[in-house]
């Protein structure tokens, strides 16, 4: 695989861009491999490539329904942070935030990783009290978190609405760390990375059924045929209540469908990532100029890409109440992805009760973010059948135990029928 460099570029460039090739082979599925990871998205694709690069398991196959980048991978709002709050979860995301912040580095591909800062903003006394908290635990694990009072705010963001707000702006809670990356490159960037690596990357290729054997997994069912493994990883997101069921799982997981905006481009007005602490609204500018933005989960459970009006109003109702001057501002298009909400709005990466079955999933809000991290756990798990330390907490059976890691201001609960 030819690296980039600026040599290359500039070689490239003058020659008419005639010597660039596919950034990753067109493989066959063959009869065997060691790994299976079921999913070609993010994490599927960080599975992959942490599997052949930190553990040198490299006869591993990523089978993907559709197409690389189709999934949610693609259909999320880019933005990338580690504020939280609970022990199970600050060690996690940070360390996906470190990854995040050598990835290009590492697999010689721009993401366009751009750490602009990610504001949390606060409107009473409350949840000012509240992020202080959040703030004070985040910096107590080594993550950086400044609590900004109303000038503070004032000095970044001079254009939200401070004079007859319905719910005034008090302050923020600021991580400078956090900021946005282009999705679809980090699809392209590990799937080039494993499959330079020697990974087979399957597309058009549905997994439909499992081969188990007295309680172990042998192999998958696929459109394209019966393939066999020694373990098989599922990481696909929001249609893993689907996939657990061809192997007689239920878990304690629904799918909900998510939405998300871009608008026309305006010029350069938002630095970096803006919440709205009085309603589920979030916000940055992509480099081409327009806003990206989302907001809470459409309240249904579905397996559909797309959503429903009432969440579309709901979300720009709370723009408008942060910044109406975007009132004019024309929506150009919006997506769906599918999110599977775990009972406490945390995520799993575990064994599964089928010996050689690994399970990857409920990933809530968060799934994007945790992409270099849950690769690397999610690898270190299928490998070495120990959870890594940063993902220790995030166990199948911490919901028959009670280990719950509830993490507050997640989102919608859904509820288990």
């Amino acid at each position: 695989m030819k690296r980039f460099s600026l040599l290359t570029l500039a070689k490239e460039a003058l020659s008419g861009n005639r010597g660039w090739l596919p950034q990753w082979r067109e493989a066959t599925a063959q009869s065997a491999y060691d790994v299976v990871v079921i999913g070609g998205g993010g994490h599927g694709l960080a599975t992959a490539y942490y599997l052949a690069k930190q553990y040198g398991i490299r006869n591993v196959a990523v089978l993907e329904k559709a197409w690389i980048g189709s999934g949610n991978v693609g259909r999320n709002t880019t933005i990338v942070r580690s504020n939280y709050l609970l022990p199970g979860n600050i060690p996690f995301y940070e360390l996906s935030m470190k990854l995040w912040e050598g990835l290009e580095q590492d697999f010689n591909y721009n993401a366009m990783v751009s750490q602009r800062g990610v504001l949390n903003l606060y409107h009473s006394d409350q949840q000012r009290d509240a992020y202080a908290r959040r703030g004070n635990a985040m910096r107590l694990h080594g993550v950086d978190a400044e609590l900004l009072d109303l000038d503070g705010v004032k000095a970044i963001a001079p254009f939200l609405n401070f004079d007859d707000a319905r719910f005034p702006i008090q302050g923020g809670l600021l991580q400078r760390r956090g900021g946005t990356v282009r999705h679809d490159a980090v699809a392209w960037g590990y799937a080039r990375g494993a499959s330079s690596r020697g990974v087979d990357i399957i597309q058009n290729c549905e997994v439909t059924g499992m081969e188990i054997l007295q309680g172990r997994i042998t192999g998958v069912r696929t459109s394209r045929g019966p393939i066999r493994a020694r373990k098989v990883a599922v990481a696909v997101a929001g249609s893993t209540s689907r996939v657990a069921t061809m192997a007689g799982l239920t878990l304690p997981i629904e799918s909900h469908v998510i939405q998300a905006f871009v608008s026309e481009a305006i010029k350069p007005l938002i630095p970096g990532v803006i919440t709205f602490g009085a309603g589920h609204f979030y916000v940055s500018q992509s480099d081409k100029g327009g806003l990206v933005f989302g907001g809470d989960i459409d309240g249904y459970n579905s397996y559909a890409q797309r959503g429903n009006l009432p969440v579309v109003e709901d979300v720009c109702e709370g723009g408008m109440a942060l910044m109406p001057m975007i009132g004019r501002i024309r929506v150009l298009r919006n997506w769906g992805g599918l999110l599977d909400m775990s009972m406490d709005g945390s995520p799993i990466i575990d064994r599964s009760p089928i010996d050689g079955l690994y399970l990857n999933c409920g990933w809530c809000y968060g799934g994007f973010k945790a992409t270099p991290a849950s690769g690397l756990c999610f690898a270190h798990l299928i490998a070495q059948d120990a959870p890594h330390p940063a993902a220790a907490a995030f166990c199948l059976d911490r919901f028959a135990l009670g280990a719950l890691i509830d993490e507050k201001g997640v989102g919608a609960q859904p509820n288990l029928h």
